[in-house]
């Protein structure tokens, strides 16, 4: 009866051991870094007509750099600046401001869009990477003009 109360604390203690290897192994291969990290900018409201400036402030966690084309899409066309693309080296030291200024006439929704793309001669001795589970991220605002 002794030898089986020791083995079933023995068995106790291996099943806690093995818990809380497991847990600290999961742990450590959680990636919570963010690939991009945006912050978009628009003013509340507008009146038509009025000059509209966006910012969109782009940055990333990962230690390597990559080529990012960043631009803006609404629902409803606007000329001018508004389709002025951005293409620009994101690293993690480095992060990016962009700015748009555009009138607008009416109510729009609009998508502050980063896509990561392959290109050469953006980078420092084309070092960047492309990641491969996501290259395309957005944000949407709404923009209503009085």
């Amino acid at each position: 009866m002794y030898s089986l109360q020791l083995l079933l604390r023995a068995s106790h203690a291996a099943l806690l051991l093995v818990l809380c290897l497991q847990l600290g192994i999961n742990k450590a291969q959680e990636d919570t870094r963010q690939l991009i990290k945006m912050d978009f900018q628009l003013p509340r409201t507008t009146k038509a007509n009025e000059e509209v400036t966006a910012t969109l402030r782009v940055a990333t966690e990962l230690r390597e750099c990559m080529v990012i084309k960043t631009y803006l899409l609404s629902s409803s066309p606007v000329d001018g600046p508004f389709n002025y693309k951005y293409t620009a080296c994101l690293c993690e030291e480095f992060p990016r401001t962009f700015f748009w200024d555009f009138q607008v006439n009416s109510t729009v929704r609009i998508a502050a869009v980063v896509d990561i793309i392959r290109e050469f001669n953006i980078c420092p001795n084309d070092m960047a990477v492309v990641p491969i589970k996501a290259n395309r991220f957005s944000v949407l605002r709404m923009l209503p003009v009085a």
